[in-house]
């Protein structure tokens, strides 16, 4: 339902509320320049901060006269099968202001407000003209001084292991002090979280970016700690194309999200990456979300084998699992005539395969196979052709090291063909995606965070496992699935287990994380050997748990220390925490909506294994959980 509301152009005073009257967006025009400010329950969230373009047909940043406004409600139901919630309700207040610049052409500002949620985009459209270039977006975010950060740093390409970043993975902030250079001088990737104090947290970030737009992200703060939207650096994927943006006319930009909450609920259960973007085609077949074995990330490169994908296909049909990955050099190690013949072997165990594939291109120096196989459109169509027929299922597309234009494109037309082909796409080295579960359906998840493959190389991000579990969830992971790669039973992370990082995280920890990290595909770190090492409660919890989800609720937590989250699946829920400090820790859960049910947990023993029992959520619908110090649990209903 969509209910327009005509509002005099005379009219100066703009501002439009969110449905519960909480959350406002004041917009303004001060001798030609706009600029907006928000607050949440009479707190200033966001002072006057600017809005505006500059293009190659004129500035919409300046010089501008108003022309009209309009305010309509838009009430809509929405379904999303991979994701963190299946059935969306989005009811949101719409203000399209209207300006004409000293060319005569038209800028809209676009501002939609829901309960938590901001959403904000231009539209820029010209009588005469067919096409315009973006030169700058001038969308500022001007925080209260108090105000500090949760933020990860941009970092420039070249850097990292053959010249493969932009990987979009370092670490964040912990309570940072706004004004603060970033490490590498150039900004920071969203999403970003900011903590106002006693007033409220803020979500920054961005979504509806397809091939008519590039992913941008947040400059260095200004002295004032005001931070603006920068488009990708020059440098970026080797040059390869223009760092600004292009399109015809009318042209409709990425939109921005401002989440906005006076405690952390609204921050991890936003769904506003899919709010205000619709699917770009229709879905080919069914895509099938699942969990998949993944011989790599502990037994690494030695394992791309024939013999040893055959012990983790067989693995996964213990597990139940729907899928294997079979990662790079798989075209050398094992060949197309024995790759096909392992898919038949895993279609007989109801097993499918996952390929891996370089992204290729001059924009990096990574030495993995295949490759010159996504890059063009006659070599994507001709592997996807033969992906078909030999029966692989999805692929896993690498190393993309920018945000440009053209690098969007890239993204978008692997995402096309495969789902002409019937295959589901994972991106990896990748940046975030915006929006892209809603508008490419075969999109199933993607990395673009600090994830599992670092507790193999470094000690120091093994150590820090349990911290990730308490950022990610309130950063990267709260807009879009993210591909961490969970769930390691083995204490020395290595396939003989005598050399390698050492796991300090306890068992009940790593089970939960497969309910802390939403992604529509779970790639696990299990192994073989953990079939006999561990009990039946907990490969049967393995065996069990989804990777989509109907529902998601916030419990408690602060990024850095510890995070429980509920989500439902059908009629069972699943709760799961995390613990990062070195103390133990007793929560007292209020879970209301199972007030008397009895509950299955598996929790953390003193030699931190993990233990089973049952409990019953109390007549107040409370329930006491107990961590280790980098520990866990999980609690399920029957």
């Amino acid at each position: 339902m969509t209910i327009f509301f005509l509002v005099p152009a005379t009219l100066t005073a703009q501002e439009v509320e969110s449905p519960d009257g909480l959350l406002k967006v004041n917009l303004s025009l001060n001798e030609g320049k706009p600029s907006y400010s928000v607050t949440y329950n009479n707190k200033t969230m966001l002072e006057p901060s600017p809005l505006g373009l500059e293009t190659s047909i004129g500035s919409f940043a300046q010089g501008l006269t108003k022309i009209g406004e309009e305010i309509r409600l838009i009430d809509e139901t929405y379904t999303l099968p991979h994701a963190k919630a299946s059935r969306i309700h989005y009811v949101a207040n719409e203000l399209v202001s209207s300006y004409s610049n000293a060319e005569g052409d038209m800028l809209q500002i676009i501002f939609r407000v829901a309960n938590n949620d901001i959403s904000q985009a231009y539209r820029i459209n010209s009588a005469k003209k067919t096409h315009c270039t973006i030169l700058k977006e001038l969308t500022g975010f001007d925080f209260p001084a108090h105000t500090t950060t949760f933020i990860t740093p941009q970092a420039p390409w070249g850097e990292g292991w053959m010249r493969t970043k932009p990987s979009y993975e370092e670490e964040y902030t912990l309570d940072g002090a706004i004004r603060t250079p970033s490490k590498y001088g150039i900004g920071y990737t969203f999403p970003a979280l900011f903590h106002l104090g006693n007033d409220g947290w803020v979500l920054l970030s961005e979504t509806g970016v397809s091939s008519l737009y590039a992913g941008t992200k947040l400059s260095e703060s200004s002295p004032e700690g005001s931070y603006s939207i920068a488009f990708p650096e020059k440098e970026e994927n080797h040059g390869v194309g223009d760092f600004t943006v292009t399109a015809g006319l009318p042209l409709l930009t990425s939109w921005k999200t401002i989440t906005v909450g006076e405690t952390l609920k609204p921050i991890v259960e936003t769904t506003s990456a899919y709010d205000v973007v619709k699917p770009l085609y229709e879905p080919s077949q069914v895509f099938k979300p699942g969990k998949s074995t993944w011989s790599w990330v502990v037994w690494q490169d030695n394992s791309i084998n024939f013999d040893d994908q055959i012990k983790f296909i067989d693995l996964a049909a213990a597990l139940n699992f729907e899928y294997v990955l079979i990662d790079n050099w798989w075209d050398q190690k094992i060949g197309r005539e024995r790759m096909a013949e392992l898919v038949r072997y895993a279609r007989s165990k109801n097993v499918d395969v996952i390929l891996w594939y370089n992204s290729n291109g001059s924009w990096n120096d990574a030495p993995q196979t295949p490759q010159d196989c996504m890059d063009t459109a006659p070599a994507r169509r001709r592997e996807m052709a033969w992906l078909k027929a030999v029966g692989v299922k999805g692929i896993k597309v690498d190393f993309f090291g920018g945000d440009k234009q053209v690098t969007i494109k890239l993204y978008e037309d692997i995402l096309t063909d495969a789902n002409e082909y019937g295959i589901s796409v994972n991106f990896h080295g990748a940046t975030l995606p915006r929006g892209w579960e809603r508008m490419y359906p075969n999109h199933m998840t993607s990395e673009a965070a600090l994830v599992s493959e670092n507790l193999i190389f470094s000690q120091y991000w093994t150590d820090r496992e349990a911290y990730s579990s308490t950022i990610l969830p309130f950063t990267r992971n709260a807009v879009s699935g993210m591909d961490f790669g969970p769930v390691f039973f083995n204490k020395i992370l290595s396939k003989d287990q005598k050399e390698g990082t050492i796991r300090k995280t306890t068992d009940a920890f790593q089970l939960a994380t497969m309910v802390i990290y939403q992604s529509a595909t779970q790639h696990l770190g299990v192994t073989p050997n953990n079939l006999d090492e561990q009990p039946d409660y907990v490969l049967d919890f393995l065996r069990m748990v989804p990777t989509v989800w109907d529902e998601t609720i916030f419990i408690d937590g602060y990024p850095g220390k510890y995070f429980v989250v509920a989500r439902r699946y059908g009629n069972r829920w699943y709760i799961a925490g995390s613990n990062a400090e070195e103390q133990s820790k007793k929560l007292t859960l209020s879970l209301p909506w199972l007030t008397g049910q009895e509950v299955s947990v598996i929790y953390d023993k003193e030699d931190r294994t993990a233990g089973f029992k049952t409990a019953t959520v109390n007549k107040r619908g409370q329930l006491v959980i107990d961590m280790e110090p980098l520990g866990g649990v999980t609690i399920y209903t029957q």
